[in-house]
């Protein structure tokens, strides 16, 4: 079904991240989408290890400049653009200095997690909603890779809930075996600022929990890995919302 406009929200994909099922599935999926004749989008995290060289990222100046407001603190917002490497498929890049600029990605080089990476998946979430409305673009399908994704939805259906502009557009959510780690305790104040409460996640708030939470939150969920861990396995088999498993590429336009 070509003509569709497909948006991707993903932490990692190939060649930007290598070695990863996530990164070579979101790659494939979008190349495919793309193309078919579809409309398609790619955003996510400018961490430190992406080379804005090598992959020739420029930023946008007519969408930087705006600032989110995590906690009470103003972080601007930066979007840099490039094309897939030798495809006309555009993947824009969420940058913050504060946020984004360390080499690792969601733990120190001792293997903790860093303090800071519930700020890092709000400031994403919404760093991406405010981008696509301001390039006036409107998604009839958004696809969830990553659990820094998982914020999005948690966000169009509480803070944007009264917003009309991602209304009629349809969200799926891929789950993966994610290296789960505990999320700062503080994380209720931070959504709290933004009206954001009586979530679930927040009695034990994880990488994982979230990604839970945020089943409740899209229309329908994949598994994005074939196998998944004992808790997101079970999670998936009792969500109400309606649920796939596992696709090959060629099956996934059939979801949308």
């Amino acid at each position: 079904m070509p003509n569709q406009k497909i948006l991707y929200i993903t932490t990692e994909m190939y060649p930007y991240q290598e070695d990863t099922n996530m990164a070579a599935v979101v790659n494939k999926m979008a190349l495919k989408m793309h193309q078919e004749g579809n409309d398609v989008r790619v955003f996510m995290p400018r961490f430190g290890q992406i080379s804005e060289r090598k992959f020739q990222l420029h930023e946008v100046i007519r969408l930087s400049g705006m600032n989110i407001i995590i906690n009470d603190l103003d972080q601007p917002l930066i979007i840099k653009v490039a094309s897939l490497p030798g495809e006309r498929l555009q993947v824009y890049f969420i940058d913050n200095e504060e946020y984004f600029k360390r080499k690792q990605y969601y733990f120190d080089d001792e293997g903790n997690p860093f303090e800071d990476n519930d700020e890092r998946a709000i400031f994403f979430a919404r760093g991406v909603i405010e981008t696509i409305k301001k390039l006036n673009w409107v998604p009839d399908v958004i696809h969830l890779n990553g659990w820094m994704a998982s914020f999005v939805p948690i966000y169009l259906k509480t803070y944007y809930e009264s917003d009309t502009y991602f209304k009629d557009a349809k969200i799926v959510l891929s789950l993966y075996n994610e290296k789960d780690a505990d999320l700062d305790k503080k994380i209720d104040e931070k959504l709290q600022f933004d009206n954001i409460s009586g979530l679930k996640a927040l009695d034990n708030p994880t990488i994982k929990s979230f990604v839970i939470e945020s089943m409740n939150y899209v229309d329908a969920v994949v598994k994005g890995d074939e196998f998944l861990d004992e808790d997101l396995d079970k999670a998936f088999n009792e969500t109400a919302t309606q649920k796939s498993e596992y696709l090959d590429i060629d099956s996934i336009n059939q979801l949308y």
